[in-house]
């Protein structure tokens, strides 16, 4: 099983660098696989908690170097939620990638467990009879201190829903569990990551970001 890793992290801010200076970005220094994946992009200020700025992945398998090459750019550039990532942001981001494993239909909504499992959820919407769906990655119910439920009430909500939401609701989502692996990196570790391996510190058209 292929496991996200440091690499993973430096190719997607190698990706993010790259696109600023119109450049192509260095080959990536991990080997081929095929998995779901995901780009997670927080920026820290004045020193508080990191505060999402992107997220956006793929819940279907794909190449991991074309995806994280892709979904960097992505959840960093169009993610709906925000403005795009400029590149005077760069030193204070930190990205995050994830492989997404061990995927499993659970017996009802309350089949996974917070902290371990990532969710997907399906249901019919009863109001326009649509289907709608949407994930949270396993980190996010623990991060937000939900129980489950909160949980899958904020994940319906994401999924476009608006209406009321009833125990029946609830009952008919059909929900997936996953697992996954994750690497977090601070673009200053990145920075100093390149700065050792290849001899020279990251710049944007020209100019050094960052305390290196």
């Amino acid at each position: 099983m292929v496991a996200a890793n440091k690499e993973m992290v430096v190719y997607c801010f190698d990706t993010l660098v790259a696109h600023y200076n119109s450049e192509e970005a260095p080959p990536p220094a991990f080997d081929e696989g095929q998995h779901p994946l995901c780009v997670t992009w927080k920026k820290v200020a004045n020193g508080g908690e990191p505060r999402l700025r992107g997220c956006i992945g793929t819940l279907e398998s794909r190449c991991i170097v074309n995806g994280f090459r892709d979904y960097a750019l992505t959840s960093a550039l169009r993610d709906r939620r925000f403005a795009p990532i400029q590149a005077k942001e760069l030193p204070y981001l930190e990205c995050t990638v994830s492989i997404l494993t061990n995927y499993e239909t659970a017996l009802d909504y309350l089949d996974w467990e917070v902290g371990k499992h990532g969710i997907i959820i399906e249901f019919t919407d009863p109001s326009y009879n649509t289907r709608r769906s949407a994930t949270y990655l396993p980190e996010v119910a623990a991060h937000e201190g939900w129980t489950k439920t909160e949980a899958i009430d904020s994940l319906i909500r994401k999924a476009g829903y608006i209406g009321m939401i009833t125990e029946q609701l609830r009952k008919n989502i059909r929900l997936t569990r996953y697992q996954s692996t994750l690497y977090t990196m601070s673009y200053n570790d990145y920075v100093a990551y390149v700065r050792t391996t290849r001899g020279t510190a990251p710049t944007t058209n020209g100019a050094r970001l960052g305390n290196y």
